[in-house]
């Protein structure tokens, strides 16, 4: 059986598997919106390989995480926009 971890994601806990990434799990839990433009458009994920930052949000405090390239973690803090 495969490991889940819990994360919060906007103060709404979500469970996945071990080694998903924080994007999926933000998708996951209802988020399509990650970030806003400078224009304020909404952006979110666009190539999955960390090359686009838009899917930049914010990890345990850390401001511009790309979400596309980091695994979950138990006890995660994310935040979009």
């Amino acid at each position: 059986m495969p490991e889940k971890v819990t994360l919060n994601v906007n103060s709404k806990a979500i469970t996945v598997e071990r080694g998903t990434v924080v994007a999926v799990a933000v998708i996951a839990a209802g988020f399509t919106s990650f970030r806003r433009s400078v224009m304020g458009q909404p952006r979110g994920p666009i190539c999955g390989m960390g090359i686009c930052f838009e899917c930049r949000v914010t990890i345990n405090g850390q401001a511009h995480s790309r979400s596309c390239q980091i695994p979950c973690q138990s006890g995660m803090d994310v935040r979009t926009e």
